[in-house]
């Protein structure tokens, strides 16, 4: 792979006085178009005092009111769109949380901006108008597909939309096409390494869940690729709000120029600067990780994998738990398939691990979680094959035990 250079280096490597001057007009010019609509966030905007776009700061963004998932339901399907209907080409979301819908409405201004940010993280991984992008993430009204083709067409690399699923199929296309970039969740990744060897692979951008830097190291060894992580979500824009680079230091560029970064109690917010279909002001992404400062050729802020969701977060026996920090210690000793069940049936909650290894690692793998959580967890081994495995959406690492039947044989 080429060193990584940036797509649009007088973007990317800016001088962040002159980005963060572009940030506030953007931000100024956001404000304004809010308030120029009864929308719901202009109305909250209007609420604290703000009356115009030059009323803000930059600096004093801190003192605008957040948006959160609930208000996007409470206003579904398209209550805080901002554009006209004609000018929306289309529509991405997720199922969300117990069904109920996200759905974002993209107009083509929105549309190149994604092109444009995926193209950034394309390039920065080593991609080039020579590549072939093997692309395994789900098309459809999930955004990771569609967001990855966007920006390698951006690029005019070959992109080789085989989305998710049919793993027979993608392993022959990848000994057959000889693609340099995968693109996959890190979960599918590591599926693909049980089959494929000795691969023209040279980097995977790899996303749509959280992963720790030990499944990073698993899958580096079993495919011998150099594996980056990529963060989006289709409130935002989708993949490409950040991602790794060659030279990125193990964090993940942020295009701040798009989209701002905050963090309020440990959670990342974001503005969106410059969409025009559904503009979200300080949105509370319940996503967990910290901001850093740039490194490498470009000038961008950086931010660290994610550590988790705020949703996610376990509190057994009034200790906080993230699922990753399970993982971490769980890929020390066993396979990267695993469960964690969370067993709420009684008042006093219980934590259960499920990995498929052999009997010996039942001991230490306790010890270790022991050690590392500061709580016990119930360790169960089982053999290989048994727990389940995903090709299309994000893995499942995590059940919730409240009632009836357990997730998985052998939970007492």
């Amino acid at each position: 792979m080429t060193a990584g250079a940036p797509f649009d280096p007088e973007t990317e490597c800016m001088d962040p006085e002159a980005r963060r001057e572009l940030q506030e007009q953007r931000l100024q010019g956001l404000v304004d178009r809010l308030l120029a609509t009864d929308n719901f966030q202009g109305n909250k905007i209007r609420e604290v005092g703000v009356m115009r776009g030059t009323d803000v700061r930059l600096d004093e963004i801190h003192l605008l009111p957040t948006i959160t998932k609930q208000d996007l339901w409470d206003h579904y399907p398209f209550g805080l769109r901002i554009a006209e209907q004609e000018d929306i080409v289309c529509v991405h979301g997720s199922s969300g949380t117990g069904g109920r819908p996200t759905l974002i409405p993209y107009t083509a201004h929105d549309v190149e901006v994604w092109a444009e940010v995926m193209a950034r993280a394309l390039a920065g991984a080593g991609a080039t108008r020579r590549s072939i992008i093997h692309n395994a993430y789900g098309y459809g009204l999930f955004t990771g597909g569609l967001g990855v083709h966007h920006g390698g067409t951006r690029l005019r690399a070959t992109v080789v939309p085989v989305s998710g699923g049919m793993t027979e199929r993608q392993i022959r296309l990848i000994e057959d096409l000889k693609p340099d970039v995968l693109c996959c969740t890190p979960s599918y990744a590591l599926r693909l390494a049980d089959d494929l060897k000795n691969t023209s692979i040279k980097v995977g951008i790899f996303g749509a869940e959280p992963w720790t830097e030990e499944m990073r190291q698993e899958i580096q060894q079993r495919l011998g690729i150099r594996a980056l992580d990529i963060y989006g979500l289709s409130e935002v824009i989708g993949p490409g709000v950040a991602c790794e680079s060659l030279d990125s230091e193990g964090l993940l560029n942020i295009a701040e120029d798009h989209f701002y970064p905050e963090t309020v109690d440990g959670e990342l917010v974001f503005t969106t600067l410059t969409k025009t279909g559904m503009p979200l002001l300080r949105y509370r992404t319940g996503d967990v990780a910290t901001l850093h400062g740039p490194a490498g050729q470009r000038t961008l802020r950086r931010m660290s994998k994610l550590k988790g969701r705020k949703d996610d977060m376990l509190v057994i026996r009034g200790v906080n738990v993230f699922p990753t920090e399970i993982e971490a210690v769980v890929l020390e000793h066993a396979s990267p398939h695993y469960l964690i069940v969370e067993d709420r049936r009684t008042t006093t909650a219980q934590l259960h691990v499920a990995v498929e290894s052999t009997q010996d690692v039942r001991t230490v793998l306790a010890e270790r979680l022991r050690e590392r959580l500061g709580i016990t967890c119930r360790v169960h081994v089982l053999e290989p094959g048994k727990l389940p495995r995903t090709e299309v959406s994000k893995a499942q690492r995590l059940a919730r035990w409240t009632q009836g039947q357990a997730p998985i044989d052998g939970l007492t």
